[in-house]
């Protein structure tokens, strides 16, 4: 089920890409945006990453907070998109815990139109960001979602395929 503007966030409890523990309660006080992502060597995935993490020192300057959730493993993020310390949180979520409570789902229609998406595939190749193993659900969306200072959800967007997640813009909007 789809998580829509206004309900409150779900809380939860996990932890991040070096073990420290990370729950939402302890964001409360900042805006957060909350990107589930694919798998840690999606092209599409660390394209958006590196774009987003380039954005951080503004944002977080600007109240705004951003953790990335990833169906792989610890090992294969720390591999792929956690190469270098990364300004973003990252949880790694293998057993789509927190993908089931956000309601973040595949969609194998999804899968065909991102596929189809060569523009945004190249830019991802010209980048360096290279296709590697597929961990989880292949067809899984990508869904970004920016909460409020009390947990609330503004703006709760589901990606249409394999390569969309929310316009920066709209999020810059929102700071």
């Amino acid at each position: 089920m789809h998580l829509t503007q206004g309900q409150s966030a779900p809380h939860f409890s996990s932890h991040d890409l070096y073990d420290m523990p990370l729950n939402l309660q302890q964001l409360q006080g900042k805006k957060v945006l909350l990107s589930f992502y694919r798998y840690a060597s999606c092209p599409f995935c660390n394209l958006r990453f590196h774009a987003i993490a380039q954005k951080q020192a503004q944002w977080q300057a600007k109240g705004l907070i951003s953790v990335a959730v990833f169906q792989s493993p610890k090992q294969s993020i720390l591999e792929y998109a956690g190469k270098e310390p990364s300004p973003i949180s990252i949880i790694p979520d293998p057993k789509r815990a927190l993908y089931r409570l956000y309601g973040v789902e595949g969609s194998w229609k999804a899968f065909v139109t991102g596929a189809m998406q060569l523009s945004t595939f190249a830019q991802a190749l010209k980048k360096g960001h290279l296709p590697g193993k597929v961990e989880g659900e292949m067809n899984m969306v990508p869904a970004d979602f920016v909460l409020d200072e009390q947990g609330k959800i503004l703006i709760a967007y589901y990606g249409k395929d394999i390569s969309d997640h929310l316009d920066i813009a709209e999020i810059e909007r929102l700071l």
